[in-house]
């Protein structure tokens, strides 16, 4: 698999952030904010961490992804497209009736996609059954999770915690989405689940706190989660809700609405 400069990769976001603008704006619908606040964990994945083979998307010793908040789904189809996985000329076609690229993602529609995800809290429980089964087969893939700080206040999230601890699954790393926001407002004001760190740390995952936008800190914080054994890794990473584009970041209005045909044209300026 070809590596990525750093350089390689700021690229690579940046295109990724066009086709979420673009699939957003041309949809008229979707969630531009945690797609933008996602992207450098995805092109980092995708384009330098991860085994995978878009040859063969079905390849048994592929590194596994679970997007669980799959709302976010722009990000990772842009991701998908730029390497490989489908033409990227049908990203236009997001959220279209009878296209694969669904606002959600759905592991039967479109090749790469690991998991069906949407209903939030779920994902993690999706990929420690995906680590487990490396075990049981005697493989050595890894099992990536990107999950969301709203997906905090969901009980299953806590009792996958539980279970992954418990069980000492390992080649697990998870990525907890901190842009701070979720639906109807922060999270702070929702349901605050400070201390995020101690909490991961008190179910017993080993875990690491970075810039989640800083490429040299992912590709460090996942090398160092590799050499994790017997224990699941939480990868807490502070992001920008709508990073990328002025207007949009911190701006909650843009979780769930799609940029109008003057912001988008005003987006991809910004991102010339």
């Amino acid at each position: 698999m070809e590596i990525f400069s750093i350089e390689q990769l700021k690229a690579k976001a940046k295109l990724v952030r066009r086709h979420i603008v673009e699939m957003t704006g041309a949809a008229a619908s979707g969630h531009p904010g945690g797609s933008l606040s996602a992207t450098e964990m995805l092109v980092a994945l995708y384009f330098n961490l991860m085994q995978h083979n878009p040859q063969d998307p079905q390849w048994a010793d592929r590194d596994r992804l679970v997007l669980s908040k799959g709302h976010a789904s722009p990000a990772l189809y842009a991701a998908l497209a730029e390497t490989g996985y489908f033409d990227p000329g049908t990203l236009k076609d997001f959220r279209k009736l009878g296209s694969p690229l669904q606002g959600h993602p759905d592991r039967r529609r479109l090749p790469g996609v690991e998991a069906s995800t949407g209903s939030l809290g779920q994902g993690l429980s999706m990929g420690i059954g995906m680590a487990l089964a490396r075990r049981l087969d005697d493989r050595d893939y890894y099992t990536y999770v990107i999950t969301s700080d709203g997906e905090m206040n969901e009980g299953q999230t806590w009792e996958a915690a539980a279970m992954a601890a418990h069980h000492r699954v390992d080649h697990l790393i998870a990525f907890l989405d901190y842009n701070k926001f979720q639906l109807d407002d922060s999270t702070k004001k929702i349901c605050d689940m400070e201390p995020v760190v101690e909490k991961w740390r008190a179910f017993r995952w080993n875990v690491q706190e970075i810039d989640g936008h800083d490429f040299k800190a992912i590709l460090h914080a996942v090398g160092k989660a590799k050499k994790v054994k017997d224990a699941p890794a939480m990868i807490v990473a502070h992001t920008i809700k709508g990073k990328g584009i002025s207007f949009m970041e911190n701006n909650n209005q843009f979780h769930g609405v799609a940029p109008t045909p003057e912001e988008v044209l005003k987006a991809l300026k910004e991102l010339e």
